[in-house]
C-alpha cells in the first residue's frame, strides 16, 4: 500500500469513528427499572434520583409486578412509615414513568382505583419490560 492509499484509509477510518461517536452521543439514554419486590422500592427510588442527577435527560420507566406493585398503591408507606406517593410524584414530575402490571392487580383482586394516579396500568409487567427492551431499546436495571 502506498502512502496516499494509507492516508485515505486512515482518513476514512477516522471519519467512521467520528460518526459512530457522534451517533452514540445523540442517542437518548433510556432505562427500565424492574421492581418485583416493594421492600426495595426506597432504594430503587433513591437510585433513580441519583441516576437523574448524573443524566438529567435520561428517559426512565419503572415497571412493577408481583409484590413490586405495592409501593404504587394508595397509602403505601416504607418501613419507617414514610409515604411513597410523595417520592413517586416528585419523580413523575421529572419525567419518570411508572407502570403497574394488570395481571398482578387481577390475581391479587386489587381494584385499579387503588393505583397511584402517577402510574399507568399495563396488561403484563413482564411483557412491558420485554417490549421496552426489545422494541424501544431500553437498558435493563434490576435494583
Amino acid at each position: 500500500m502506498n502512502i496516499r492509499n494509507w492516508i485515505q484509509a486512515l482518513a476514512l477510518s477516522f471519519a467512521f469513528l467520528l460518526s459512530t461517536f457522534s451517533c452514540a452521543a445523540e442517542r437518548e439514554e433510556k432505562v427500565v427499572y424492574h421492581i418485583t419486590d416493594a421492600s426495595i422500592a426506597s432504594q430503587a427510588l433513591r437510585n433513580i434520583r441519583n441516576h437523574l442527577e448524573q443524566s438529567p435527560k435520561a428517559k426512565i420507566v419503572v415497571v412493577t409486578h408481583g409484590a413490586g406493585i405495592d409501593f404504587l398503591l394508595e397509602g403505601a408507606q416504607d418501613k419507617n412509615g414514610n409515604p411513597y406517593d410523595i417520592n413517586v410524584q416528585e419523580l413523575a414530575a421529572r419525567g419518570v414513568g411508572f407502570r403497574v402490571c394488570n395481571n398482578t392487580l387481577v390475581g391479587r383482586k386489587i381494584d385499579r382505583s387503588k393505583v397511584l394516579p402517577e402510574a399507568s396500568v399495563v396488561p403484563s409487567g413482564v411483557a412491558e419490560v420485554s417490549r421496552l427492551q426489545f422494541q424501544e431499546g431500553f437498558v435493563y436495571i434490576k435494583p
